[in-house]
C-alpha cells in the first residue's frame, strides 16, 4: 500500500505523467521556451526593434541578420522577438480578463437563478448577437483615446487591445460557470452552508468556487491562443497593434505583399507566421492536455 500511495501521489504532482496525450508535455515545453526567448531578450529587443539600417534593406537571413531585414532594413528577429513577447502579453492578459469577468458573471447568475439569472443570461446573449469586430472596433474607440492620453500612443494602443479582447470573449465561460454552479449549489455540502447561516459571497467563494477551478483552468487554457489568435488576426486588418510597434499578426500583414512573382522575400512572412503557428499549437496541446486530465471519465479510465 506504500508504493501504491506513493505512485498516487506523484501522478497527482504530474498531470501529464500519465496522461496518453503525450503531445501536452511537448506543447509545455515548446510554449515555455518561446516565452523564455521572448522574455529573456526583451531588454535588447525593445531598442533594437526600430533600428534602421538602410545598406542592409531587405537583406536575406545571414549571420547578422538570422531572420533578415525588412524594407527599412530592421532586423526581423528582434521585431519576431519584441512581437512575441507583445502577443503572448496581450493574450496572457486578455485570458485573465476574460476569466475574471466569466466567472464571476457565471458565479453570480448560477447561485442565484430566477430573475437574476433571467436578466444577466438575456445580457450575454444580446451580446453574443453582436459581431465580434463591431465589439473591438467600437470598444477601441471608446477607450483607446483615454489610454493615449494617460500613458502614451503606443502603450496606450497595447492596452487598450488586450482590455477590447478581454471584455468580449468572457460570453462561453459565463455560460460554462453558470451551468456548473447549477449543479453544485443542490449538493449537500452547499445547502449544509446556506442552512448554517453562510452569507452568499462566503459560500460562492468557499464552497463553490473550488469546484470550478478544473473546468476554469482548462478555458483560461483555450482562451490564450483565441486571444493571441484575434490580436494577429486585428492587426492583421490594421486595427490591432500600429506600427512601429510589431506584433506577430502586423509582421505577417508587412510580409503578405512580398511575396510576388517579380522578387520575393519570403522570409518576412515565414518567420512570423512559424513562430505564430508554434506558439498556438502549442497552447492548444497544453490545453487539450489538461482538459483530459480533469475530464472525470478520462480520470476513471487511469
Amino acid at each position: 500500500m506504500t508504493c501504491y500511495h506513493a505512485a498516487m501521489a506523484v501522478a497527482a504532482v504530474s498531470p501529464f505523467r500519465k496522461s496518453p496525450l503525450s503531445a501536452a508535455r511537448l506543447g509545455g515545453v515548446v510554449l515555455a521556451v518561446m516565452a523564455l526567448a521572448c522574455l529573456l531578450t526583451l531588454p535588447w529587443s525593445i531598442h533594437q526593434y526600430n533600428a534602421q539600417n538602410l545598406s542592409q534593406t531587405l537583406a536575406p537571413p545571414s549571420t547578422d541578420y538570422p531572420m533578415g531585414a525588412d524594407r527599412l532594413g530592421r532586423s526581423l528577429m528582434w521585431r519576431c522577438l519584441l512581437g512575441g513577447s507583445i502577443s503572448l502579453g496581450i493574450g496572457l492578459a486578455a485570458a485573465t480578463i476574460t476569466t475574471f469577468i466569466g466567472t464571476a458573471w457565471g458565479l453570480v447568475a448560477g447561485y442565484f437563478g430566477g430573475r437574476v439569472d433571467s436578466a444577466m443570461m438575456r445580457i450575454v446573449d444580446v451580446l453574443y448577437g453582436l459581431p465580434y469586430i463591431l465589439l473591438v472596433i467600437l470598444l477601441n474607440i471608446a477607450l483607446g483615446p483615454i489610454f493615449q492620453n494617460a500613458i502614451g500612443p503606443l502603450a496606450g494602443n497595447v492596452v487598450t487591445l488586450l482590455l477590447a479582447i478581454g471584455a468580449v470573449s468572457w460570453l462561453t465561460l459565463a455560460r460554462v460557470v453558470r451551468g456548473q454552479v447549477l449543479s453544485i449549489k443542490t449538493q449537500p455540502f452547499v445547502e449544509a452552508a446556506r442552512a448554517t447561516g453562510c452569507r452568499p459571497v462566503y459560500i460562492m467563494t468557499r464552497h463553490i468556487l473550488p469546484n470550478l477551478l478544473g473546468p476554469i483552468i482548462v478555458y483560461t487554457t483555450l482562451t490564450v491562443p483565441q486571444a493571441i489568435l484575434q490580436e494577429s488576426f486585428l492587426s492583421f486588418l490594421g486595427i490591432g497593434i500600429q506600427a512601429p510597434l510589431p506584433s506577430w499578426g502586423n509582421l505577417a500583414a508587412d510580409g503578405l505583399p512580398e511575396l510576388n512573382p517579380v522578387e520575393s522575400h519570403s522570409w518576412l512572412l515565414i518567420w512570423p507566421c512559424v513562430l505564430l503557428g508554434v506558439t498556438l499549437l502549442a497552447l492548444n496541446f497544453l490545453g487539450d492536455g489538461l482538459r483530459d486530465y480533469y475530464d472525470p471519465r478520462a480520470r476513471r479510465k487511469r
